[in-house]
């Protein structure tokens, strides 16, 4: 299988190149050059199947050109140690719970997988012996999910780049307490800000000739294609209970990698009726299914930390994927938002009427399927992280700091002492001190 460019200015490559570059020469983000149909029987056959059964036959379909069966199936085994439940919220809406890995969120799948599928590449010639020197900006999960996912793994430093002040302190600690191979860099601006310098160093011709640079961002075909594992697995579950046939998928949306994973699998025949992205206040998205017309900005601050993303990166893959075709997009996606007032609210009606804890992401997807579910449909959303993770919106929301119990694995990180470096949000200072680190 051959990876090509969004913006179609740098010559298609093979999955290990595309994995270990991250992004194109161009700018543009890595696609497959073809999305695999699965025969319709695998469909009628996943209600039978495990999760790691499922996920290896989707793992072939997209990769199995490339990687030997084998060893794909292991680094799929290896990836999935953890279940995704479809747990029942109401009668006709239940939460994909994508929680239960070691970091206790959503990323722990793709971040999981990219780490083995790059340690499995550099078993290849490309990288020449060189240290791979991972860069990944976050906005909450991600730093911690793709640092614990490559904590160890011979070969791979990860520089983990995070807006100062925008995470919470519980995500924070899970990526700055680890050290070994991990470094942890604290951004003096936003998301966005970490965004562009992770890009601006990949075109940085100095930076390239001297470091063996890839991204564990979504913008990674290695990091965000995983992701479409828990939707045939989600199906499965919902299938198994007679509730799969008008299925209603949402998914929180920040930088659109878990959406774009979605539409990948929609793509291999999966049957999804429809999505909803759900945005908080940065609801660029949403702006563009009404007008058609994409503005980017900088994102704002808000209680659904990892999804305040003002120029979403794998916009551009939704935009390949449907060949810019507005009135396509718009008859398979619609957009909701909610913004702080109403988190809180949603976090708190939905433990009252339904017993059902939401973290802040997962209550925006559930307001979302709630107010836009049509007669005959049923929902799927998906609860992106614990809830423990967010202990102050929580408790605000419910009125009690004891809202929610502390899980063993958060407290063994939130015991670890911080290491972090302070930068400020300019590319030469980056740039200064990815150097200073090149020989060492």
């Amino acid at each position: 299988m051959k990876y090509y460019s969004t913006e179609g200015r740098s010559p298609a490559v093979s999955l290990r190149e595309a994995v270990l570059t991250g992004l194109a020469p161009d700018r543009g983000l890595y696609m497959p050059e073809r999305i695999p149909r699965l025969p319709e029987a695998f469909f009628r056959e996943m209600p039978a199947m495990s999760f790691t059964e499922v996920a290896a036959r989707v793992a072939e379909a997209f990769f199995g050109e490339d990687v030997p069966a084998e060893d794909l199936h292991r680094i799929v085994s290896d990836t999935l140690s953890f279940d995704c439940p479809a747990v029942p919220v109401t009668d006709r809406i239940a939460s994909l719970e994508l929680f239960h890995g070691p970091t206790l969120a959503f990323k722990d799948v793709g971040a999981r997988f990219m780490a083995r599928l790059l340690a499995w590449s550099l078993g290849g010639t490309l990288s020449g012996g060189k240290t791979v020197d991972v860069l990944v900006a976050t906005s909450g999960d991600t730093g911690s999910a793709v640092a614990n996912g490559f904590l160890g793994v011979e070969g791979c430093r990860v520089f983990v780049l995070y807006p100062k002040g925008r995470v919470t302190p519980v995500q924070e600690c899970q990526f700055t307490t680890l050290g070994q191979n991990i470094t942890a860099l604290e951004i003096d601006g936003s998301f966005d800000d970490c965004q562009a310098l992770v890009k601006a160093a990949f075109l940085d011709a100095d930076l390239r000739g001297r470091m063996c640079l890839t991204s564990a961002n979504s913008i990674n075909v290695a990091r965000f294609l995983p992701q479409a594992f828990y939707y045939f697995w989600g199906y499965a579950q919902m299938a198994r209970r007679g509730m799969a046939d008008r299925l209603v998928v949402c998914v929180p949306s920040g930088n659109f990698g878990n959406l774009c994973a979605a539409l990948f699998a929609a793509r291999t025949g999966l049957p999804v009726h429809r999505f909803i992205a759900a945005n908080n206040r940065n609801d660029v998205f949403l702006e563009y299914l009404r007008t058609g017309i994409y503005t980017p900005r900088q994102s704002v601050t808000t209680l659904a930390n990892a999804m305040d993303v003002g120029a979403p990166s794998n916009f551009a893959r939704i935009l390949d994927l449907y060949g810019g075709d507005w009135e396509r997009i718009r008859a398979d996606i619609s957009g909701f938002r909610t913004d702080d007032p109403e988190i809180l609210s949603t976090i708190r009606d939905c433990l009252s009427a339904h017993g059902y804890l939401l973290d802040p992401h997962g209550a925006c997807a559930f307001r979302a399927l709630s107010a836009g579910l049509q007669e005959g449909e049923t929902g799927l959303f998906c609860e992106t992280a614990h809830p423990a993770k967010f202990p102050d919106t929580v408790a605000r929301a419910l009125g009690r700091a004891d809202a929610v119990p502390v899980p063993e694995r958060l407290q063994a990180f939130m015991a670890g002492r911080k290491q972090s470096v302070p930068l400020p949000a300019q590319f030469d200072a980056f740039k200064a001190y990815l150097l200073s680190r090149a020989g060492a």
